[in-house]
């Protein structure tokens, strides 16, 4: 039997993308998700998907910037289904430019997000893993946060971020815990849909690598057994500079 089965997993940025695909990929080898995001409808039509081909999900709309609807995420999943196995804080965004542009709000967003929302879910969950004894955080941080490039800085400097909170949780957890970082490269997610430079909207499609690839490697990272801690796997497309 596979060590996903029966598992209940949360996945924040759920809606689309690599969450979509994960929670879809996990719920078909048996685990039970609960999926967080901030769009009610898409949410609601992943679940029903989900559970029309036999699995098992559940929904709570959820902010990641917000610490109480993280929180108010994993009461959820306990209250549907009595404990929480795995916590993917998924949850990022990506709006990149020059520095010399002064987007200072998005260079906020990203922090909120990309930081702030993966301190939130580690907040919300750790307690709830103590006490079972047992738990696995996988947070998804980015080939960004192995290196840097123009006009990627700040978000590179997110998931940097990710990568050190990752690392030194995996040193506090102790034995019963796993901590897991994956860092893909250019996927194929909404954030290369929503570019409006078809110039460079057509490069990253051309390169990109389907949202099931990162779903396949969190798969992996789980199904482990429990003593074995996949700390951190980066995955990239080969055409991927």
């Amino acid at each position: 039997m596979s060590n996903i089965q029966n598992k209940v997993i949360i996945i924040t940025g759920a809606s689309s993308g690599m969450g979509k695909a994960t929670a879809t990929l996990l719920a078909e080898r048996g685990a039970k998700v609960v999926v967080g995001a901030r769009r009610k409808r898409q949410l609601d039509e992943l679940v029903t998907t989900i559970t029309s081909n036999g699995g098992s999900a559940s929904f709570q709309v959820t902010d990641v910037t917000n610490r109480s609807d993280v929180e108010n995420l994993v009461k959820h999943a306990i209250n549907t289904y009595g404990k929480v196995d795995v916590m993917i804080n998924n949850a990022g965004v990506m709006p990149i430019s020059p520095l010399d542009d002064l987007l200072v709000e998005d260079w906020e967003n990203m922090i909120d997000v990309n930081i702030k929302g993966v301190l939130y879910g580690i907040a919300a969950a750790l307690p709830v893993f103590r006490r079972q004894g047992s738990g696995h955080f996988i947070n998804i941080a980015s080939t960004a946060g192995h290196k840097t490039v123009p006009n990627q800085s700040v978000y590179s400097g997110t998931k940097y971020a990710v990568r050190a909170i990752s690392e030194g949780l995996r040193q506090e957890a102790g034995d019963k815990l796993r901590v897991t970082i994956i860092s893909p490269g250019m996927t194929r997610t909404d954030v290369v849909d929503s570019m409006t430079n078809p110039e460079v909207k057509a490069q990253l499609e051309d390169i990109a690598m389907p949202a099931d690839t990162i779903a396949q490697s969190i798969a992996f990272a789980i199904e482990q057994p429990a003593e074995i801690d996949v700390n951190e796997v980066i995955v990239r497309p080969t055409a991927q500079g």
